[in-house]
Formats: structure tokens, C-alpha cells, sequence
């Protein structure tokens, strides 16, 4: 996925075997559906995700979490408007990223996207990497780090910057995590995962 047009046949891809994961975790009888691929629900902004959602209740009559309802509702929590986010995108994907948290109403103060060139680099990117990436995003008039893009490895890093930055640090994983037990009805409190899991 080295470039938009690469990003943009992966996610062609998902879409075509999303039918085929669905049926399969179906068979676990769960009671709730959660998207562990965030980039398909950021597209087409906030009906974009809205109508993904749609497509996924009626397809299974299960209630729904995606990762980015899922950052919108924690950002909601959190009470935070403005906003930097990275991800591990193309250009491609950033667009529409920004796009949803502008349309949910958050004000993006800076996006950056990391460019993996492949879905398993993602999840190699080292922490010092993701440290620069955060410290370049952060300013005093930022409220809130937020990262997308589910298969970077983030959850623990976000724990310790938001005691090192004093501000919400939003690793979409812990997101929607939250979101899936909240929704669900489960309030016990989790801990080292961040603020949102913890007190929220």
C-alpha cells in the first residue's frame, strides 16, 4: 500500500472480504459486532461511518463498534474539541480522517500520516518514531493526541505520554475497546490503557 492508489486497492480488498470475516465470527454467536479495521470506517466522514454501521446491523442484527465512533464518542468523554491526530495512512486516508472528526465537529489542529508502505510495517513502527510523531503534533493549544489505525502498536505509549504531556493521548485500540464495553453495559474500570478506560 506504498502510495494513495496502493492504499486505496487495500482497502478494495477489505471491502471485498468483509462479507466472508463477518459470516465467520457469526459462528462464535457473539453479542456485539466490533470492526477491528479502522480505515474503512473513517471513509465518506460521518455518514460514510454511519452507513458502514448500517450495512453491518442489518447484515448481522447485532449492535455495531467501529473505530472511529468509537474516537468520537471518547473524545466526547474526554471533553475535548481541538484536536492532532497521526496515523500510520497515506495521504489518502488522512483526508478522510480529517474529514470525519471535522464533520463530528472537533477542530483538527494537524494530521500526519506515516506512510507505511505495507500493513505488516505498520506494526513495526518503533516507539521513538511514534514519540517524534507526537512530540511534532503536540502544542499548547492542542487538548488531545489521537491515533488511528488499528494495527499500530500504540496502547501502552499512549498510557505513558499522557502522564508526560498532562492531556488525553487517544490510542483508537483503547478507544474502541471502551466504547465496545460501555456500550455493552460494562463499567469496571481497566487500567494501563489510559484515561479513558480508566476513569471513564
Amino acid at each position: 500500500m506504498d502510495g494513495d492508489a496502493g492504499f486505496e486497492a487495500l482497502l478494495l480488498q477489505i471491502r471485498a472480504s468483509i462479507d466472508t470475516a463477518v459470516r465467520d465470527a457469526l459462528t462464535a454467536e457473539p453479542d456485539r459486532l466490533v470492526m477491528g479495521m479502522s480505515a474503512e470506517t473513517f471513509w465518506g466522514g460521518v455518514e460514510g461511518n454511519a452507513a458502514f454501521e448500517r450495512r453491518l446491523r442489518e447484515r448481522t442484527g447485532l449492535p455495531v463498534t467501529t473505530g472511529a465512533s468509537s474516537c468520537r464518542a471518547a473524545l466526547q468523554a474526554l471533553g475535548v474539541r481541538r484536536i492532532a491526530v497521526f496515523s500510520p495512512y497515506q495521504p489518502v486516508a488522512d483526508r478522510e480522517v480529517g474529514r470525519f472528526f471535522t464533520e463530528a465537529g472537533f477542530d483538527v489542529a494537524a494530521i500526519t500520516g506515516l506512510r507505511c508502505s505495507t500493513a505488516t510495517g505498520i506494526a513495526r513502527v518503533a516507539e521513538p518514531r511514534l514519540r517524534e510523531v507526537v512530540a511534532e503534533l503536540d502544542g499548547p493549544d492542542v487538548e488531545a493526541i489521537v491515533q488511528v489505525g488499528t494495527n499500530l502498536s500504540f496502547v501502552d505509549l499512549a498510557e505513558t505520554l499522557e502522564v508526560e504531556l498532562g492531556k488525553p493521548v487517544v490510542a483508537i485500540n483503547s478507544a474502541t475497546l471502551w466504547h465496545a464495553l460501555r456500550e455493552h453495559g460494562i463499567e469496571d474500570p481497566v487500567h494501563g490503557a489510559g484515561v479513558l478506560l480508566r476513569e471513564h
